[in-house]
């Protein structure tokens, strides 16, 4: 497999957990900002995924054009990454104290 085509497909994985990611986000029931503070820890944990997720996305890139032989590096760290969806996941039923409430 050739350098390329392992970019194009750590490119693609990370696509799709970014789709999977946005899946959680849901609409607030009504158009005023209390409505929006109902969703804010969510969109939180979403953001905090997200540049989690850019900074690997943008090191991976960077490690795979200067090191191109380690093919099994790259695929078990391409392996780990649909976990950090398991991450946020906690954050949404109680979210931490600097969120402004606790369980």
């Amino acid at each position: 497999m050739g350098k390329d085509r392992l970019a194009a497909f750590s490119d693609g994985v990370i696509a799709i957990i970014i789709t999977i990611m946005v899946l959680e986000l849901k609409v607030p029931h009504g158009a005023d900002w209390n409505a929006l503070a109902g969703v804010l820890p969510n969109f939180t944990s979403y953001v905090l995924s997200f540049i989690y997720l850019a900074i690997y996305w943008n090191n991976h890139h960077h490690l795979l054009h200067t090191v191109a032989i380690l093919f099994c590096y790259f695929a078990f760290l391409l392996f780990q990454l649909p976990r950090l969806g398991w991450v946020k996941i906690p954050w949404r039923r109680c979210p931490p104290l600097f969120m402004g409430r606790s369980c």
